[in-house]
């Protein structure tokens, strides 16, 4: 997939996740095979910018390319000083965010808010474009609410400006992340537009991911909470895409060294104290739906020293391993 002047490896992107998306996460979805990974969404804010964790957003040392960042406003010219300062920071291409459904965003009239107001998408598209010599692309939602779907509209204005490519997900502002994301509106804005399209929004198994691209000609899909606990999601569609059969599951053993590594990585860019508190929750992901793992996930909460954190995610999947060498998820957890 080519963006702009950069070219990615394949069509497998990691959507920006806050609180999710860090240079840890990024780096390891990276390694599983995801072509490109945008980062957690930057405030526009610039008295921020001095903020530790502005700069630690903006921390890419030995991030692998393409570096990807996110920013999110409604001030066409905060937001282009944004894009300079990212760009500045080793920002390769800039990800404007108007798909965010969040209320402290769209409170402000930022994110989702702002496919309301299609003026003002014109003046902050322009004024980010204008302003940096990299390629900017943009992440949508269908529209405001069901009612008022307007992504054929915001899509047109977005080429029109400069935009190198489009993330949709397939869900309105009102709808948040509730009921199932739907792919019609996605295809329409494809058939609309010459620049990538990315389509975003329930793709959780290789399957979904090939049936999204084939229902909505896009150029590529965008995965969020389906990476959350399984990086190695990406590793599955691609095989998957290549080959239309699927991967074994990944060892217990496999996944215990990734789970290990990736704390140790979150304590090394967070601090132990920070980073302790941070890996519980993708500690949690790793072990939903294992044997025994909501025992294990309530005691790892009141775990107060990474030594201990570490010793008790070996034990419980040394545990996992005596009775089988591959993962197992208990299927009442798949379905939920």
């Amino acid at each position: 997939m080519q963006i702009g002047s950069i070219s990615i490896k394949n069509n497998l992107v990691v959507a920006p996740m806050a609180g999710v998306t860090d240079r840890p996460f990024r780096q390891l979805c990276k390694k599983f095979g995801a072509g490109m990974a945008v980062s957690e969404m930057v405030t526009s804010n610039s008295l921020l910018y001095g903020s530790e964790k502005t700069l630690r957003r903006a921390n890419h040392e030995g991030e692998v390319d393409p570096i990807s960042v996110q920013i999110a406003g409604a001030d066409p010219k905060m937001m282009a000083e944004a894009a300079q300062f990212n760009v500045d920071h080793g920002a390769q291409i800039i990800d404007i965010n108007m798909g965010c459904p969040a209320k402290k965003i769209c409170n402000v009239m930022a994110g989702s808010a702002l496919l309301k107001d299609e003026p003002l998408v014109q003046k902050i598209l322009s004024s980010v474009v204008k302003s940096v010599d990299v390629p900017v692309t943009l992440k949508i939602r269908t529209g405001w609410d069901t009612k008022n779907r307007n992504a054929i509209e915001i899509a047109k204005i977005a080429e029109d400006i400069g935009i190198k490519a489009l993330a949709i997900h397939g869900r309105t502002r009102a709808c948040l992340y509730m009921g199932d994301a739907e792919y019609d509106t996605i295809a329409e804005v494809k058939q609309s537009v010459r620049i990538p399209v990315i389509a975003n929004g329930d793709i959780t198994s290789p399957e979904k991911a090939k049936f999204v691209l084939d229902y909505t000609g896009v150029d590529g899909v965008m995965i969020g909470r389906a990476a959350q606990g399984k990086p190695w999601i990406f590793r599955e569609i691609d095989h998957y895409l290549k080959t239309g059969k699927h991967l074994d599951n990944p060892s217990t053993y496999e996944i215990k060294n990734i789970t290990i590594a990736h704390v140790k990585e979150l304590y090394d860019f967070y601090g132990e104290n920070a980073g302790l508190k941070i890996a519980r929750k993708h500690i949690s992901w790793y072990t939903k739906g294992l044997k025994n793992s909501a025992n294990f996930r309530h005691y790892m909460n009141t775990i107060e020293t990474i030594d201990a954190q570490i010793k008790t995610i070996e034990d419980y999947f040394n545990f996992l391993s005596i009775e089988s060498p591959y993962i197992k998820y208990e299927e009442e957890m798949l379905v939920a």
